[in-house]
């Protein structure tokens, strides 16, 4: 699996913790930074790391900010992102096979690299289910999702 890594300043620590492990996993990586402790904003890499995954270069995006939250937020402004922070191991999987969710966010100042490892594993290995009610779901999200781009688009 293609995984989209991205990190704010507050994420620059783990890095290399949750990169190491994805690749353990048998997951090719590509890291769209940033690549220090100098602060950025994390809307950017965010966008940066969706872009990715809705152009199909990565299957799934990785997020790792302070709380995770930031992150999260600006993933879920991107159509075609289903994001959510996940802090333990039943959200991380659950996500995936409930509702699709293709970028994951992890807080660094929240978890730490052992945790992170565990969801890290859980996340990549989960699928969406084949249950009526969740594809269904997905699809009212989806309807969400191009309804609120007609409404923007009309105030245009």
């Amino acid at each position: 699996m293609k995984i989209a890594l991205g990190n704010d300043h507050c994420g620059f620590a783990m890095k290399a913790h949750v990169m190491d492990k994805l690749k353990s996993l048998g997951c090719e990586v590509v890291d769209y930074g940033c690549h220090s402790t100098e602060p950025v904003d994390f809307p950017d890499i965010s966008r940066t790391v969706c872009d990715a995954v809705r152009s199909g270069q990565a299957e799934r995006g990785v997020l790792v900010c302070g709380t995770g939250v930031g992150a999260a937020i600006a993933a879920n402004k991107i159509p075609g992102i289903r994001a959510a922070v996940c802090h333990d191991v039943h959200s991380a999987h659950q996500c995936v096979e409930h509702d699709d969710v293709n970028v994951m966010c992890m807080g660094a100042q929240i978890i730490g690299p052992w945790l992170a490892g565990d969801l890290l594993e859980v996340f990549i290995t989960a699928r969406f289910s084949t249950e009526k009610p969740f594809r269904r779901r997905v699809q009212k999200l989806h309807e969400m999702e191009l309804q609120a781009a007609r409404e923007l688009k009309e105030q245009i």
